[in-house]
């Protein structure tokens, strides 16, 4: 009975290690495009399955082929999600927790966002920024001229300046650096915004509309500061407001945290 106890433990941990690291490549994964692509696997395996099933020649051979050249459009397809999955491992952050440090490192990088904003919102310069989160934008990164610098107060002022190579356009940031600036996103067509905002507006509405970012914008018009999320845009939000917002949405997620009563984001 003792090596079949033995036997009954490692299974267990066995279980439990591979649930482990299942749950933790669904976080890397969770939030972006890879998801529908995901469900769509799913409906290819379950057609394969009931063409088995049932017999049916024509379409079990389709699927067949489909599967014989689908392992390599799946490294295609999935690859910056693969890649930054070894990222985290190699940095060793793939299964561990965050820690004060990661908060004081994405509160310094807000701070130098918001000392630009409130800069060129006091000079009326007009300005888009763009924060990455989970779901990728590289396609729109590479529509801009690539910089992959360090975030500073001084770099965002002098790409947004009037009559400057890259002051049109929007800067992304992920993470810590500055992917690219001159960046062209997608307008949004929702027919309900207000005709007063112009296409900058438009601009960073659409790209929170297509991914989970997060857009801030200067008015060249009023130097009013505003925030797009999830589609919608808070217009000429306070500096406080604004940092405790972009803290709360950037910042390293270690549990689930209640709504904030500061903005309550609800798709309609």
């Amino acid at each position: 009975m003792d090596w079949i106890t033995e036997i009954r433990i490692k299974d267990i941990i066995d279980i439990l290690i591979v649930s482990y690291v299942i749950y933790k490549l669904i976080l890397v994964v969770r939030g972006t495009r890879a998801i529908q692509l995901l469900k769509g696997i799913l409906v290819v395996v379950v057609t394969w399955a009931l063409s088995s099933w049932f017999k049916l020649n024509t379409l079990q051979w389709m699927m067949n082929q489909m599967f014989t050249f689908g392992l390599v459009g799946v490294f295609i397809i999935f690859q910056p999600e693969l890649r930054r999955a070894l990222e985290q491992l190699g940095r060793g952050t793939l299964f561990s927790r965050t820690n004060s440090e990661e908060d004081q490192d994405v509160n310094r990088r807000i701070n130098e966002v918001l000392k630009a904003v409130n800069y060129m919102g006091r000079r009326k310069i007009g300005a888009l920024i763009v924060f990455e989160r989970e779901t990728g934008l590289n396609d729109y990164i590479e529509s801009g001229i690539g910089m992959e610098s360090k975030i500073s107060s001084e770099l965002l002022i002098n790409i947004f300046v009037p009559n400057t190579p890259l002051h049109d356009g929007a800067v992304i940031i992920r993470g810590g650096q500055l992917m690219a600036a001159g960046c062209y996103l997608p307008l949004s067509e929702n027919p309900f915004i207000s005709k007063e905002l112009g296409t900058r507006h438009r601009a960073a509405i659409g790209m929170t509309e297509v991914s989970d970012a997060m857009s801030v914008i200067v008015s060249e018009e009023t130097g009013q500061v505003s925030l797009a999320m999830n589609g919608h845009v808070l217009r000429d939000i306070k500096e406080d407001a604004l940092l405790a917002k972009l803290f709360e949405e950037l910042k390293p997620k270690t549990k689930e945290k209640k709504s904030s009563p500061l903005w309550k984001w609800r798709r309609r």
